[in-house]
């Protein structure tokens, strides 16, 4: 049997928007891209921020997206209203 182990030398970032005012929003992972938090900050930053933890990007959703009242994310709900 493999023992799979977290391993916290892999960082992932996956791009979900960019603004005209020159800031990219992104979701950053450590160890697995399940688990990610929100980040958003000035194109120039963000390219420091890649280079420096040496991140995988992930192009498309390779992850399954949980669904119901808890299917969101900060970037979705700018653009929708809740009830």
């Amino acid at each position: 049997m493999t023992e799979n182990r977290f391993d916290v030398t892999r960082k992932f970032v996956r791009v979900t928007g960019r603004r005209d005012n020159g800031m990219v929003e992104f979701e950053f992972s450590v160890g697995e891209p399940e688990v990610a938090v929100e980040l958003i900050m000035p194109e120039a930053a963000f390219q420091s921020f890649c280079a420096e933890h040496h991140v995988i990007f992930l192009e498309t959703p390779d992850v399954p997206r949980p669904q119901g009242d808890f299917a969101w994310n900060l970037h979705a709900a700018t653009h929708q209203r809740f009830r």
